[in-house]
């Protein structure tokens, strides 16, 4: 085979998208904007950790990878919620041994990227893409130090390059492209919990750790070094905010006030919060993905960024390879019909992901800690284990369901939500009830009247 692919960006998507695509015999140049982060130090305090599911497992394992990827990464089986007071409350994701993945995103791009190689690869660092032609599937890329420029032809061009991607703003010149970026109010800075003295985990190595505020919150994930990764999701202005915490003093005291069973944990606090940036948050929606000419592409974070409440940015991107492949292999390697396709089925995936992560920021930082939220989780997860042909949990459908597209778990969600309410407001005495008599009679009976589910499958 002597079909020639660039991916511009050596991101995650970018090297398991050249990986996937060597190892069905075609040249792939991998061009990357940054120095090889296998010998150059990662930049700190911008990278939230990544929670890897199913549907970035099913495009790992499709790519032969899984099991190396699975090294680095460490379950995590539930959410543990901490309150103002200390206390820490339990929610499993889903049954038993249904797990997502604590993963950091410097070290598993390092082992992508020595995939990559190992499949074949050519990768070129230090190379920012400056034009792109897409009726030749031909880049221009500028070194980042000597400014020397090299032009690489191709019959088929990948913009993986990312959320402010350079071959989608090449895209964008075109006549009616549709493009969009919103940018969430909130933003986030990271900061640090380092293992205990003796190497240990000082909180529940395998829980997601969440201090919900109504208004905002703070997240943990674990390392295999035993530290945390932690995230705190605040308002760029007004009150509480970031705009408000600008000296030691007044970082300290709201730490103190609302976070003071994670204090003691974090011994260098005031001096994360005051060095690594305050980082924004952006959603990006264009279309379309494919050129008219239908020989470049965009894929992952260039086509549809998100944000990460939902913990499928990545997954998301891993699918749209995996997705991708399936089409190349349902038209024989016939390129233009392939994107068309791939456009075709990811287009509405991506958008239903971008709603669904919007509207899990509000359930994190503020349902979590509801109480009818919370008893509702538990009429979910009965109804689900006595009707699991009948209801799935939106969280099992986004997060453990790799081959139901988002937009039909969004689909099934929203009506999902309509029967919840039927049900929270039927039971009799209120659903404080729902597990007398009574109230499982009633939900048994809204239940039986409803039909098997039906869903598209990919």
């Amino acid at each position: 085979m002597n079909e020639r692919i660039t991916v511009v960006g050596a991101g995650l998507v970018g090297c398991l998208l050249s990986v996937m695509l060597a190892k069905r015999g075609y040249r792939v140049t991998l061009v990357e904007r940054r120095s090889d982060i296998r010998s150059a130090a990662i930049y700190g305090g911008r990278s939230i950790n990544l929670a890897m599911s199913d549907r970035g497992l099913a495009a790992l394992d499709e790519a032969g990878i899984k099991d190396a990827i699975l090294k680095v990464a460490i379950p995590m089986s539930g959410r543990m919620m901490h309150s103002t007071d200390g206390h820490q409350t339990y929610q499993p994701y889903g049954a038993e041994g249904q797990a997502i993945n604590s993963v950091s995103r410097g070290e598993l791009n390092k082992v992508l990227l020595s995939c990559a190689e190992e499949c074949g690869v050519s990768i070129v660092f230090d190379h920012r893409c400056v034009d792109v032609d897409t009726a030749t599937a031909t880049a221009v890329f500028e070194h980042s130090t000597t400014g020397e420029q090299r032009t690489v032809q191709a019959d088929v061009l990948f913009g993986a390059d990312g959320a402010y991607s350079a071959v989608r703003d090449r895209l964008m010149r075109q006549d009616r492209f549709d493009y969009s970026q919103t940018y969430l109010a909130h933003g986030y800075k990271e900061l640090h919990i380092p293992p205990a003295a003796d190497g240990g985990f000082v909180l529940d190595k395998n829980s997601l750790h969440i201090w919900p505020r109504h208004s905002y919150m703070m997240i943990a994930l674990p390392n295999l070094d035993g530290s945390f990764t932690c995230t705190l999701f605040f308002a760029h202005k007004g009150s509480p905010s970031f705009a408000e915490l600008t000296s030691r003093d007044a970082v300290e005291q709201f730490f103190n006030e609302q976070f003071p069973d994670a204090v003691p944990l974090m011994p260098t606090l005031l001096d994360d919060f005051m060095t690594n940036p305050e980082s924004s948050l952006v959603t990006v929606r264009c279309a379309p993905w494919v050129t008219a000419g239908e020989k470049v592409a965009l894929i992952g974070d260039a086509a549809h960024a998100i944000v990460p409440f939902y913990g499928q940015g990545m997954n998301a991107g891993f699918e749209d390879c995996r997705i991708l492949m399936l089409c190349l292999d349902a038209e024989n390697g016939d390129w233009p019909r392939t994107l068309r396709r791939y456009e075709s089925m990811r287009k509405p995936a991506g958008d239903a992901i971008a709603d669904l992560a919007l509207d899990n920021f509000i359930e994190m930082r503020d349902k979590v800690a509801d109480e009818r939220f919370l008893l509702r989780k538990k009429i979910e997860g009965w109804i689900h284990a006595h009707y699991p042909t009948k209801f799935i949990p939106l969280y099992t459908l986004v997060t453990f369901s790799p081959h139901v597209p988002y937009h039909e778990a969004l689909r099934v969600g929203r009506a999902q939500d309509v029967l919840m309410e039927r049900i929270m407001t039927t039971v009799p005495g209120g659903p404080e009830c729902w597990n007398s008599e009574g109230g499982l009679a009633a939900i048994k009976a809204i239940m039986d009247e409803l039909p098997t589910l039906a869903m598209e499958h990919q």
